[in-house]
């Protein structure tokens, strides 16, 4: 006789058409019920027309008609929020006081890090106005889904990707929006958007301590905060009023990242500090954090940035924030 675990291992990988995610990383399996010879399946419906549920029936009846001793098959569908179904067991806030310090950078460079270290990763761009992950990415389809709830994009590699510039009838169109409407958006981002199963969520917050960044730090589950910052005087004293603000939330600091922290000229085999002299040790001792890594000035970054192909950037700092950032998470938790 067939089991409820066989089952379940052999619709975890069924994967939904035109979507790209399984059931199982959806986490759409609901209920498996054995009756004799008959296998009862229950899926949740959430993003999924009924030309895609459909599909999804026909697939699941063919694998399970075709265990040992399986005569009949039901698949049946209910409906559920994607609050219900989404299992995110670590979300990451990228912050900085101002803008222009490579937050957005460090958020995608991030999440391509610990994908490449085997983990599921999604960004949520949390920068409504100033939205620039799905250009880095290379991104420009729409989000599909349906009146239950929408998936979000994935990247080359896998990531899921939600930003409202993914939503708008251009990608330079101006959101002008008040703080509420801003918040009620990021809310959405969050509650309607089906995730499914994630190990690391990756938030790419707007930059400063007002509405967007409170709204984050109130209503999402954090495990944690990131700190990104340049060497130059302004920006260090700035970045001060972030690490305050995540220690009032009562939200970990997993570590600093310094930006833009010099140029290597390899002919030289120099380094260049452009911007003075690096502050990542003083930062890391203000922030009581570890320094998680230094960015460079590196031209075949910036490109890499514009043509869309952030992922296929190799450096030491990629094979760095993979294995950091874990350590850090796992730390906080202890």
């Amino acid at each position: 006789m067939v089991t409820e675990k066989q089952i379940r291992e052999k619709l975890e990988g069924v994967m939904i058409p035109s979507v790209m995610r399984s059931l199982g990383g959806l986490n759409l399996i609901r209920e498996v019920a054995i009756s004799k010879q008959k296998v009862s399946v229950t899926l949740a419906s959430v993003a999924m027309t009924p030309i895609v549920q459909q599909l999804v029936k026909v697939k699941v009846t063919k694998i399970l008609e075709g265990l040992p001793k399986v005569s009949e098959v039901e698949v049946k569908f209910i409906e559920a929020s994607p609050a219900e179904l989404n299992i995110i067991s670590h979300i990451i806030a990228i912050m900085s006081g101002k803008g222009g310090v490579g937050k957005s950078l460090v958020a995608s460079l991030t999440a391509t890090a610990l994908k490449r270290q085997g983990y599921e990763v999604g960004i949520l761009d949390a920068d409504i106005t100033g939205p620039s992950i799905p250009r880095m990415f290379g991104i420009t389809a729409r989000p599909t889904g349906s009146s239950t709830g929408i998936l979000p994009v994935l990247s080359r590699s896998g990531i899921g990707v939600m930003s409202i510039n993914l939503l708008l009838p251009n990608e330079d169109e101006a959101v002008i929006w008040r703080g509420p409407l801003i918040a009620k958006a990021i809310n959405q981002f969050w509650e309607d958007v089906h995730w499914g199963k994630l190990d690391y969520m990756i938030i790419d917050l707007p930059p400063g301590t007002s509405d967007a960044s409170l709204t984050v730090m109130q209503s999402f589950p954090i495990s944690g905060v990131v700190i990104v910052f340049t060497p130059q005087d302004l920006t260090a004293m700035i970045v001060r009023k972030a690490v305050k603000m995540a220690q009032k939330m009562g939200k970990p600091i997993l570590g600093v990242v310094e930006n833009m922290s010099y140029l290597y000229i390899s002919e030289m085999d120099k380094k260049i500090e452009l911007f003075g002299k690096s502050r990542g040790e003083e930062m890391s001792r203000a922030a009581q954090a570890p320094l998680l890594g230094q960015l460079p000035v590196d031209p075949e970054l910036a490109k890499l940035c514009d043509e869309g192909n952030i992922e296929g950037y190799d450096a030491e700092i990629i094979d760095s924030l993979g294995k950091s950032i874990p350590q850090a998470v796992s730390a906080k938790a202890n």
